[in-house]
């Protein structure tokens, strides 16, 4: 056990930041001992010649001037006596300054997020060496956690601003993972340019036009803490969208959806049943290449007003799908605060819901990853609102212990964030997950929550072994591309919004009603449950 031990140097008597850092040492198995306020460098020294302690943690909040001194004379005593501990420097902003040009210390932290100084005992270095810094999902979680990786979506209308802006972002070390976000033209035509109208340029994110404006974004970002990138998969073409962003950025994960990008939401011509083999092909190639993956897929039922039960189903169902198409790393995205109007407490318990059915197939082989954000359609076009409501949103989602924060910028209900408002939105997440961190309330226990949460899961059942019921009845009906198809051409599947696309019915009606979006009767208003809405759905195939 590697043994820290902590002191504040001169006449410093403000212990609360050191008391902090022991106490996060403590929590990482490190065996920590407080020496003393005041302690002169000699005795420092003496004590570090006796006891050959691992790290050394001092700290001094006073004025800089009077701090250089000391600084000299440690790093004098440190090369005299060939110290071998680790000496580590915590204080404020200009004490800092002082301590990093003094040499004396091997890492200064000032304004360092708490995740920063975990990831540092942890072996991280971070804004250090490349080399030294995790660029896979899975080991950059495993470094960090319980603390999140703190995702958010980056692409300004021109190339230029946002080569320049995603630089600043890196070095900034807010983020882990920077989301390219390419515009609309992109998405849809990359690989088709005869196709793009180039009136609408840059609407909606970075116009990239060549697989080289990729790899300068990465160029890029390849400073201050190294941020994965990943990047948001084309609407057409996915498998080339697959290997070019694999070659190009190192793709951290790829998010695919399962029924979307196609003429099902109009983002392709894509005909629906081609749309949903063709994803669960590159769902497939990114198995077979070791890329993580997301499936795009319940969230997008909840932001066109589906029923509570119709999103658990479609994250068990894209669930099922990653694991049986090989998939090893699955991020499995929570959207919370959607549809607009649902309550917290039904928030979470359709949330715990879906983590204790798509984690039943979890296993050695298929390891899942949960990722919360906050629901768009949520945040206020007044600025200052939606920072509250942002942050209030990503502390009660830390309540299911997620390993990435998808930080949705307090700007990006108005406008695509610039890099200030990424780096702001960012530090404004971080202080609610620290604050989160330090220890939430059980919410799960709350009586309503859990059983909102049984109604759901029982009622998602029925529905689940309806949709198998098209197929052979098996469990591997749930990956049939054909079976998958039927559920939503006869309204098994179905959500309000999908009214008048040619492949949906969306005659299923719903409503908020006492915090939770459920199914009623489009005559009355009021609930129905699941077997009454799926025995009318069946009465009408008839």
């Amino acid at each position: 056990m590697k043994r820290i031990v902590c002191a504040t140097l001169g006449n410093c008597i403000h212990v609360m930041g050191l008391y902090h850092f022991m106490e996060l040492a403590d929590s990482l198995g490190y065996k920590t001992e407080f020496l003393g306020q005041g302690l002169t460098i000699p005795q420092i020294v003496d004590f570090c010649l006796k006891e050959k302690p691992d790290i050394v943690a001092l700290s001094y909040r006073l004025t800089p001037e009077s701090a250089e001194q000391m600084f000299r004379e440690l790093k004098e005593a440190r090369e005299k006596h060939n110290l071998k501990s680790i000496f580590i420097f915590g204080g404020t902003t200009s004490v800092a300054e002082k301590a990093k040009l003094s040499g004396a210390f091997d890492r200064v932290f000032s304004t360092e997020s708490t995740m920063d100084i975990v990831a540092y005992l942890k072996g991280i270095q971070i804004k250090s060496e490349r080399s030294a810094i995790a660029q896979t999902l899975p080991e950059r979680i495993e470094r960090c956690y319980p603390y999140p990786l703190v995702r958010h979506h980056f692409g300004r209308p021109t190339m230029k601003e946002t080569l320049e802006g995603a630089r600043k972002i890196a070095e900034s070390g807010v983020l882990d993972i920077l989301s390219i976000g390419p515009d609309q033209n992109a998405q849809e035509f990359f690989f088709r340019p005869e196709f793009m109208n180039h009136a609408l340029d840059g609407a909606g994110g970075v116009p990239l036009r060549k697989p080289e404006d990729l790899s300068e974004i990465y160029r890029a970002t390849r400073c201050g803490n190294f941020p994965l990138v990943r990047c948001y998969s084309g609407t057409n073409d996915l498998d080339k969208w697959a290997i070019m962003l694999k070659e190009r950025i190192n793709n951290a994960w790829g998010a695919i959806p399962i029924c979307w990008y196609s003429e099902l939401d109009g983002r392709s011509k894509r005909k629906l049943r081609d749309a949903i083999r063709e994803n669960i092909e590159v769902i497939r190639w990114h198995a077979q290449n070791g890329v993580p993956v997301e499936v795009n897929e319940s969230h997008q039922w909840a932001l066109r007003y589906c029923s509570d039960v119709i999103e658990v189903a479609t994250a068990y169902i894209a669930t099922y799908i990653a694991k049986s198409a090989g998939v090893k790393y699955y991020v499995m995205q929570y959207m919370f605060n959607t549809p607009p109007g649902i309550s917290p407490k039904m928030d979470l318990a359709k949330m715990l819901a879906k983590i204790e059915m798509v984690e039943e197939l979890q296993d050695e082989n298929f390891r899942i990853y949960r990722m919360v954000r906050t629901g768009l359609a949520s945040l206020s076009a007044d600025f200052n609102v939606a920072k509250g409501q942002m942050a209030s949103s990503i502390f009660f989602a830390m309540s299911i212990k997620p390993h990435i924060v998808h930080v949705v910028g307090y700007s990006e209900g108005d406008h695509a964030a610039t890099a200030d408002e990424v780096i702001e939105s960012c530090k404004i997440a971080r202080g609610a997950i620290e604050n989160a961190l330090l220890g939430l309330p059980d919410f799960a226990c709350d009586r309503e929550v859990q059983e909102r949460k049984r109604k759901i899961k029982s009622e998602c059942s029925v529905l689940l072994d309806a949709i198998k019921n098209l197929g052979d009845g098996s469990d591997a009906s749930l990956a049939n591309p054909d079976v998958i198809f039927k559920a939503i051409k006869i309204g098994l599947l179905d959500a309000p919004q999908l009214r008048g696309r040619p492949c949906a019915k969306g005659k299923d009606v719903t409503r908020i009603i006492n915090g939770a979006c459920l199914s009623v009767d489009p005559e009355t208003g009021e609930p129905i449950d699941e077997r009454e809405r799926i025995r009318r759905v069946q009465e009408e195939e008839k």
